[in-house]
């Protein structure tokens, strides 16, 4: 099979394809398999939003469901069991893209409950129970980036355990993000750790900076606001990899580490589907394209860059001033910036919350049915 011309020249300009979506069906069917031979998918995220929504529909639970109801399994380890069997499935079907890339790619995400954000301790106890469980080099544990993750971050790091940072929305905590996956590589170090078996990625979410900006300026409605409407999301972005440059790029405190073994932490741009049909469906794909950096799409994002995908090659470099300018105008018309990123990570702490209650109540549900 060949690759798709347009998402293989976003691999060949340093842009790693994962797959921002997961469930049974697509594992059995096949489907994950055909998207790394023809779509040049080399990863895959999951969230709980994802696994509610996988085993809300169909029947490809039912029989498991039924096993473990009749063992009399609670409705938390159903969950766990169900959503690490996915997960480890998928990190078996991506062991030869972890193999051929030395542990870059190849890489399946699993995220610790959503209801642990604000809780350190048991933040590091379940991403040590999920890494034990899933057992597979090329899972990475998803911890979001809120205060109290970030020094489970570190600690989690310190095991040798590979981490995807999630939600995170402003330069200044991928900032914080970026000193804690430091902090985890020197505890690592000094704790016997081999430095080249620790991966990380910081997961910076994009579409939805414009979505929630947007929203203000429409709502300002002066023609100096109207005119930034789009901008934000890429704009965010661009300053986030001028940091991860600055940080990794010959940094000091990186270094020693980098000669110890030590990867460097790649951006991942996450929340990449459009959500405005003004805007091009490969916004933020072709406008963020760099060496070192993963991109993670929903599977019609994909199939939109397969189509219609236009690659320039590095987009990024070089434009951190521009993006500055377009942080100053939001600043000048009155976008109250530190506002946004408050109200953007506690949203997402609170939506995939939501998600885990609606997964929590729908299976506590097929449970009881199957033990009447």
């Amino acid at each position: 099979m060949a690759q798709n011309p347009n998402l293989a020249a976003l691999s060949a300009a340093g842009v790693s394809v994962w797959l921002d979506d997961l469930s049974r069906d697509r594992l059995q069917s096949g489907n994950l398999k055909e998207l790394i031979d023809t779509r040049s998918v080399v990863g895959v995220t999951t969230n709980p939003s994802i696994f509610q929504a996988a085993l809300s529909k169909g029947t490809a639970y039912d029989a498991q469901v039924a096993e473990l109801a009749e063992r009399g399994a609670d409705v938390d380890a159903t969950i766990r069991t169900v959503t690490t069997d996915d997960v480890r499935n998928a990190c078996d079907v991506l062991r030869p893209q972890w193999e051929s890339s030395n542990g870059v790619d190849g890489r399946v995400s699993i995220e610790v409950d959503p209801r642990l954000a604000h809780d350190t301790d048991k933040t590091v106890l379940q991403a040590i129970e999920l890494w034990k469980i899933v057992d597979r080099p090329n899972l990475l544990i998803k911890i979001p980036a809120t205060k109290a993750g970030l020094p489970a971050i570190t600690a989690v790091l310190a095991e040798g355990i590979s981490v995807n940072v999630t939600l995170i929305f402003s330069v200044e905590r991928h900032r914080a993000v970026m000193d804690a996956y430091l902090a985890g590589l020197e505890a690592a170090e000094k704790a016997g750790h081999d430095l080249n078996t620790i991966h990380s990625v910081a997961s910076f979410f994009v579409s939805r900076v414009d979505t929630e900006i947007d929203k203000r300026l429409e709502a300002i409605g002066s023609d100096e606001a109207l005119a930034l409407r789009g901008q934000a999301g890429v704009a965010n972005a661009r300053l986030a990899y001028a940091a991860y440059e600055e940080v990794f790029v010959g940094g000091k405190r990186f270094t020693p580490l980098a000669e110890a073994g030590a990867w460097v932490q790649r951006p991942l741009w996450a929340s990449t589907g459009v959500k405005n049909p003004d805007y091009s469906d490969t916004l933020y794909v072709t406008e963020l394209v760099a060496p070192n950096t993963v991109n993670t799409m929903p599977e019609k994002t994909i199939d939109a860059v397969a189509d219609h995908g236009v690659i320039k090659g590095d987009t990024i470099t070089g434009t951190a001033g521009e993006a500055q300018q377009v942080f100053d105008r939001l600043e000048a018309v009155g976008i109250d910036l530190r506002d946004v990123f408050l109200v953007l990570e506690d949203e997402g702490v609170e939506k995939f919350e939501k998600s885990w209650q609606e997964l929590l109540d729908a299976t506590q549900g097929q449970l009881d049915d199957k033990s009447k």
